[in-house]
């Protein structure tokens, strides 16, 4: 990898490292509140949210950032807003809050590198696990980026096997009427729309479905996935590019992941009973 790149990764793993390890202190330990979206928040995903921002800015001189937590109407403001900038950092300082606040050790830190509007570089950090993710993805950016996706720094890949009832797809609570007659696969709920997509990069699980994730908790993965050979189908509009001044504190990206595009055929005439 070339200077720049080294930046960006070393950036993501010291950030997240630091972060994640106070966070660890907290994991089970802190109240949420609810958030107008129904969904909780924690004085720990405010903190960690500041850290990102605090070390984004100190290093990354120009650069946006478009984030799910804010401490303030105007930060909400322009935290929310796409900016109009070549680069910019989406992050989700703690992806799974609910299982966070209640002890279930699946939750991470998701990190995404936009270069005008499409990710190219994710680093999801799953600190109770010891899990670090990371990928390359330049897709039509025209940039020389490494390539591949990595877990703890050894290469991933999306499975090529045909769906069985002895393989797993993830869905969200929101898309279980998928869940019909003759679906070929075990299903699994984790609960963290990040890693319901990155189990799918590590080829452990075939597919997964989220009905309602927000811009931050795709982002990183995003790039993971298909540096891992998986197949990403946006199933109401195309994920990226995101366009500047857009706020995107309440637009949804339904998503489908599944390992790869032979087997895209056999997901979706289920979806049809699945509201997004």
């Amino acid at each position: 990898m070339n200077d720049f790149w080294n930046t960006i990764l070393d950036f993501a793993e010291t950030t997240t490292t630091r972060v994640g390890k106070q966070l660890m202190q907290d994991f089970g330990k802190v109240q949420a509140s609810q958030k107008s979206d129904g969904s909780l928040v924690t004085k720990s995903d405010k903190w960690a949210d500041q850290e990102i921002r605090d070390a984004i800015v100190s290093t990354f001189s120009g650069y946006g950032i478009l984030s799910e937590e804010s401490d303030s109407e105007e930060l909400l403001q322009a935290g929310q807003t796409f900016p109009n900038t070549e680069w910019c950092w989406v992050i989700d300082p703690l992806d799974g809050t609910t299982n966070f606040t209640r002890g279930i050790p699946i939750w991470s830190i998701s990190l995404g590198l936009l270069y005008r509007g499409t990710p190219i570089f994710g680093y999801v950090y799953v600190p109770p696990l010891n899990q670090v993710f990371h990928g390359f993805w330049a897709g039509s950016s025209g940039l020389t980026t490494p390539t591949g996706a990595f877990l703890n720094n050894h290469p991933i890949h999306t499975s090529k096997d045909a769906p069985s009832k002895n393989h797993f797809f993830n869905l969200c609570s929101r898309s279980t009427d998928i869940i019909q007659p003759g679906f070929p696969c075990k299903i699994r709920m984790l609960g963290v729309a990040s890693y319901n997509f990155l189990s799918v990069a590590t080829g452990a699980v075939l597919g997964g479905i989220e009905a309602t994730p927000k811009v931050w908790d795709i982002a990183g993965a995003w790039v993971i996935v298909q540096a891992a050979g998986g197949t990403w189908v946006s199933l109401n509009s195309e994920s990226f590019p995101l366009s500047p001044g857009i706020d995107y504190s309440d637009r949804s990206f339904p998503t489908m992941v599944v390992s790869n595009s032979d087997i895209v055929p056999i997901f979706t005439p289920f979806l049809e009973n699945v509201k997004f």
